[in-house]
């Protein structure tokens, strides 16, 4: 399999869930300083613009969570989805909640010619964003997390998802401080050996 990621972006929890399954996967580097997401090359690989993206015998897959839940499906000895369908469809409530709303949120702060034409109104979405990712952590906190893990004591490719996502917070304007179970959560994470050896490459 190849993945194609950019450091910092939400294509590392992608990463993290590989490393955690143990499979074996080559790293492709996209360079979003030079826009190469948008370049014809890449736009082969995905015409999104956007990572990430996996190749694998079948083709090429994208959507992050569309490919966490193929990497849990491949490597199931690995335990990161629960097979009780009342606990999957928990995961899976955090997980799409992410996507549609924590990471939209984020996006507000440097995309906001996804959403609106004047540079005014970049600026005023820009603005907004330490408020609405703290509302959302406020979210994760009492209703996302339920013990160290999203779904207690057992780490789910949701986990690699949220962790993704709370690498961004404080240069999102989030005071961490103000969210002791999203701490704990982080420093659980960064103790596990996926993501240090994503460190240790600096994807993160």
């Amino acid at each position: 399999m190849q993945l194609y990621c950019a450091p910092g972006t939400i294509s590392i929890a992608v990463a993290i869930a590989l490393q955690e399954a143990g499979l074996e996967y080559e790293t492709i580097k996209i360079d979003f300083a030079a826009k190469e997401q948008a370049g014809a090359g890449y736009g082969q690989i995905n015409p999104k613009g956007r990572v990430p993206a996996l190749v694998v015998d079948g083709g090429i897959l994208t959507e992050t969570g569309a490919l966490l839940e193929y990497i849990a499906d491949i490597a199931p000895d690995a335990n990161l989805r629960p097979s009780d369908p009342l606990m999957l469809a928990r995961m899976r409530e955090v997980m799409f909640y992410l996507a549609s709303t924590m990471h939209v949120a984020h996006a507000h702060k440097m995309r906001g010619s996804r959403w609106a034409s004047s540079p005014s109104s970049y600026k005023d979405m820009k603005a907004k964003v330490p408020q609405t990712m703290s509302d959302c952590c406020h979210y994760i906190s009492s209703n996302g997390l339920r013990g160290p893990f999203i779904l207690g004591e057992q780490i789910s490719i949701a986990d690699c998802y949220l962790y993704t996502i709370c690498t961004w917070l404080t240069g999102d304007g989030v005071t961490l401080d103000d969210f002791p179970k999203i701490k704990t959560f982080m420093t659980t994470m960064e103790q596990r050996d996926s993501v240090r050896t994503l460190y240790a490459d600096g994807l993160l």
